[in-house]
């Protein structure tokens, strides 16, 4: 990674900030969301459990520990949660070291250019290199891959979330790109849902359903690099925002982040958010070829269909948050989701189940896909306008510092919930010496599968109780003020 020019003292006209301006930046969320939903998505999916013929579950469980390393939390579960914890402190170091840069490109842009490659890299690598003949070594590589990665995604993506508030420099311009790359968002998470139907294309090309799922994952991650690039260099940042590098150093800028009483009342409500809704995309794939008997195959495009539902209803969810607010409608969603789980938890089997979480999830991924960041772009901009200085990554880092919280916690929990589960299985072929599943061994595991489900119900209600404390009236009240009654 190279290290940017330092600017030179210049002064530029901006350019007026426009809807195509949005767009071009969100392209780069396509990118990065699709590497996440392939890690999110696949990365519990391929590595753990028992595989059997014709699917992809636990097709590469082999190469790390399966077993319980301390009560029912598995190796696997505490290793992508210490990657998020890991990931979640660098944030506010990268976030500062943004904030501050004085690079020639900007302060947010040059992180973006530099590091949207190897982050493509290193996604395909933690799906190729930790498989060698030895389980311990396995463990350390997936281990240090899944450090990288985050590491990786958060020097670009810190710097990407700060221009959500830089680029917003309007209420409507903040609505905007909040639902441009909600849009994005959704489109590479969905994209990442294909690999399994991409790799069974390939698989007469890559010799094995293994090799096929690599390369698949290997294409999606070319894609996604591509991506990335686009905001980095079609975007000139210092034609549109005049930066200034702030002097607040990074821990001290995060204490006074967290001492913004509105902004604190926002996180409470989404580390809460990202667990519920992490556990549920984390064994997605889980519920529908476990619980419904969905096959893999088919897995697609129920999302595809869960992305269309949402996608109709963008247009609605933008006009909304103008006439009613933002507070309201997030509410919503959380009562949503809340419904989403609970019929997850109580599904049967068959394909009409599949359908009905698919349509439903749509409501609630439109709603909480745009508005809370649109929320910390708000606070951000108050922030700026009180006191003159622009810490806009220090509050999208703080952000998403809670947001990674709740994920790694989730991914403990999913991991050590569902341990019950592949224990059973595992025991079954062992004792048959046969990959098949009977009816009998499926009824036997959907407990823990339905577990994850209700925990997810609660987590959102709780989530929902907990966001009525942000006060979205004062905040927009006093940018109004400070703006001169313009907005």
């Amino acid at each position: 990674m190279t290290t940017p020019e330092t600017a030179e003292p210049a002064t530029i006209t901006k350019k007026p900030i426009t809807n195509k301006v949005l767009w071009i930046f969100a392209v780069g969320q396509f990118g990065w969301s699709l590497l996440s939903g392939v890690i999110s998505t696949w990365l519990v999916h391929l590595y753990t459990g028992v595989h059997t013929p014709g699917d992809t579950n636990g097709i590469f469980g082999q190469f790390i520990t399966q077993s319980p390393i301390l009560a029912s939390i598995t190796l696997f579960g505490l290793i992508t949660a210490v990657g998020r914890v890991f990931d979640a402190v660098t944030d506010p170091l990268v976030a500062s070291w943004s904030d501050r840069a004085n690079y020639k490109g900007g302060r947010r842009i040059p992180f973006m250019k530099a590091v949207a490659i190897p982050f493509a890299l290193c996604t395909i690598a933690v799906f190729v290199l930790p498989q060698t003949a030895s389980v311990a070594a396995n463990n350390t590589i997936i281990f240090v891959l899944l450090m990288l990665f985050y590491l990786l995604m958060t020097i670009y993506c810190t710097p990407y979330n700060a221009l959500i508030a830089e680029l917003g420099d309007t209420q409507q311009h903040r609505i905007n790109v909040s639902t441009y790359i909600s849009f994005t968002y959704i489109a590479g998470f969905s994209v990442a849902t294909f690999v399994p139907s991409l790799a069974g294309m390939l698989e007469g090309a890559a010799g094995s359903q293994e090799n096929s799922l690599r390369l698949a994952i290997g294409i999606m991650c070319a894609l996604a690099a591509i991506a990335m690039m686009v905001p980095a260099i079609f975007i000139k940042e210092r034609q549109y925002i005049d930066s200034k590098p702030v002097q607040s150093k990074a821990f001290s800028s995060l204490i006074k982040t967290y001492k913004n009483k509105q902004f604190r009342r926002f996180v409470y409500a989404d580390v809460i958010y990202f667990f519920a809704v992490t556990l549920f995309q984390t064994g997605l794939a889980d519920f529908e070829t476990r619980l419904m008997l969905i096959p893999s195959d088919n897995t697609f495009l129920l999302t595809v269909l869960m992305t269309v539902v949402s996608l109709c209803l963008y247009p609605f969810v933008n006009k909304l948050a103008r006439q009613i607010g933002k507070k309201k409608l997030i509410v919503i969603g959380f009562f949503a989701y809340s419904g989403v789980f609970l019929i997850t938890s109580l599904c049967g089997t068959g394909m009409f189940w599949g359908i009905l979480v698919a349509v439903t999830a749509g409501v609630p991924m439109a709603i909480l896909g745009i508005l809370p960041q649109a929320c910390v772009a708000d606070v951000s901009e108050l922030n700026t306008l009180q006191t003159g200085e622009d810490r806009s990554g220090m509050y999208f880092a703080a952000r998403t510092f809670a947001m990674k919280m709740g994920q790694a916690l989730s991914m403990l929990v999913y991991t050590s919930i569902t341990a019950a589960a592949v224990a059973i299985v595992k025991a079954h072929q062992e004792a048959t010496g046969s990959d098949a599943i009977t009816a009998e061994i499926y009824q036997q595991i959907q407990g823990p599968y339905r577990t994850a489900a209700i925990v997810a119900t609660c987590a959102c209600l709780l989530g929902a109780c907990l966001f009525l404390l942000y006060n979205e009236k004062d905040i927009m009240g006093k940018i109004r003020t400070l703006k001169g009654g313009e907005e």
